[in-house]
């Protein structure tokens, strides 16, 4: 199949509105991530069905527990950095992590190529924290941690997930099995923090859209994508994401960047799209 990493795009595209939709509501980063698993697990679990347990996997479960780490430190991160910054070191760090995953898990050294786009791309994570510390004081660089956290989280369930789907599991089931089970972890923690701003009409609709829009319809064609594209490769498309959040936050909701940001978004973008090119040429290799 072709369409496996346009199907990846098109999720990457949706995840990347998430963070502007998520900073037009008034709840905190706790009780939006958690309100938007529970609504979009819910939905993934309820999408899969009876084949939730057929692909249930232990590794699904350590997957659940990242989906909802994830998102606690991704708002949390675009609430100190903003859109551009946060998405940008959450996303842009997942194709590094993945290398890193893929070596520790796999055995599989990464090439003299992937160390250096990983050195380019800390260095582009450190232009990141020095121009937006100038405009953010210092919420920038407890910021940039968590976005870092969350993008070793991100690729950890993305492996996760990968390993079941070539083991067999159908993506559909895979991504209803980590995703639900991060909606019932999520569920007390919506609980306890309150649901009172879920009246408020512009409220329920962004966590209605991040739901069902960037969580359970994106995880769909992600999962849909990792039938037949590489987790590395699906990890360097994602950077969609950041391309769209940034696009947004600097158009909507009015960011701005300075020199030396711009500067390092360009060679994280360029250090890992070099990171992603011996995984495509061997994915394509295996295919001939």
């Amino acid at each position: 199949m072709r369409d496996g990493p346009w199907a990846v795009v098109s999720a990457s595209v949706l995840w990347g509105t998430a963070g502007t939709a998520g900073l037009l509501v008034s709840a905190d980063s706790v009780a939006l991530a958690a309100a938007r698993l529970v609504i979009g697990g819910t939905a993934l679990a309820l999408l899969a069905g009876a084949g939730l347990r057929q692909a249930f996997r232990p590794g699904l479960l350590l997957g659940a527990v990242a989906v909802a780490a994830y998102q606690l430190c991704y708002f949390a991160a675009v609430g100190r950095t903003g859109v551009a910054i946060g998405t940008v070191v959450a996303i842009g760090s997942g194709p590094v992590f993945t290398g890193m995953l893929s070596w520790i898990l796999h055995g599989r050294r990464p090439s003299g190529r992937w160390t250096i786009g990983t050195t380019a791309a800390i260095c582009g994570c450190a232009a990141l924290i020095v121009g937006g510390g100038a405009q953010a004081g210092g919420q920038v660089v407890p910021g940039v941690l968590l976005a870092l956290l969350g993008g070793l989280l991100y690729a950890f369930y993305a492996v996760m997930a990968a390993r079941a789907i070539e083991g067999g599991g159908q993506s559909d089931a895979v991504m209803g099995v980590m995703f639900g089970g991060a909606a019932v972890i999520m569920l007390p923690v919506l609980l306890v923090g309150g649901v009172g701003w879920l009246g408020e009409p512009r409220g329920l609709i962004a966590v209605l859209y991040l739901g069902l829009g960037t969580t359970a319809l994106s995880y769909f064609l992600y999962g849909r994508g990792l039938r037949t594209t590489p987790v590395a490769t699906a990890a360097t498309l994602a950077l969609a994401e950041p391309a769209v959040a940034a696009l947004l936050g600097l158009v909507v909701l009015g960011e701005r960047l300075a020199p030396i940001s711009v500067a390092g978004l360009v060679l994280l973008a360029l250090s890992l799209v070099a990171v992603a090119v011996p995984e495509r040429e061997r994915a394509l290799e295996s295919q001939a």
